[in-house]
């Protein structure tokens, strides 16, 4: 494993997107074990896509306009979805109670989590540039390779993912408190999720 991969995955994880703001609003509203609920399904929603680069299926995303623009009209509607929601305050920014948040369904905050990520044609032809990068063309197993390069990109995913929640949720109680503070927040994060779903439909092959 090399140190470029690394450090290249850990900026590329690191990095604001879709699902490191659904984290941070999942820590903020409804505090860390919804944070890290969110984080695991926004890494269970790499897989499909992480599976199309390794067996090749991410270049008929790349080749077929049809397939990609399905699917990115998909989650551009997601994402405009999400902001909608939250500024109706059922969203990401729905706040709970500690009893309210213990009791809500983990599956649907997966479902969402995961949404976020398989809804993003971007994301398969990302690893079908990315991961092949870091696999010699010696390797005996390639396709081993790949997917050892996949489990950890993953793990890195989910472990700075949990700790953008468990920051959220520490500043938690200061946030909600303060009316003022989270309708601001509540209207911040609507605004990205719809600037996100604008640049994913800006976004080309």
């Amino acid at each position: 494993m090399s140190p470029e991969f690394l450090i290249t995955s850990l900026i590329v994880v690191a990095s604001p997107g879709t699902g490191v703001l659904l984290t941070l609003a999942a820590g903020l509203s409804q505090g860390a074990r919804a944070s890290a609920i969110t984080a695991f399904g926004c890494t269970l929603g790499i897989v499909p896509h992480m599976a199309a680069a390794v067996l090749g299926l991410a270049a008929l995303l790349h080749t077929s306009a049809v397939a990609f623009q399905g699917l990115k009209i998909l989650g551009v509607l997601y994402l405009l979805y999400m902001a909608w929601a939250t500024l109706k305050e059922q969203g990401a920014l729905s706040v709970q109670t500690e009893t309210e948040t213990a009791r809500l369904p983990a599956g649907r905050m997966i479902l969402r989590a995961v949404l976020v990520n398989v809804l993003n044609p971007k994301l398969s032809i990302f690893f079908l540039a990315f991961l092949p990068q870091f696999v010699s063309d010696a390797d005996p197993q390639p396709l081993a390779r790949m997917l050892e390069l996949g489990g950890v990109f993953m793990a890195l995913t989910f472990a700075v993912f949990v700790v953008y929640g468990l920051f959220a949720a520490a500043v938690r109680d200061q946030v909600v408190s303060r009316p003022q503070v989270m309708a601001w927040m509540r209207r911040s994060f609507a605004a990205a999720f719809a600037a996100l779903g604008a640049k994913l439909a800006l976004a080309e092959r």
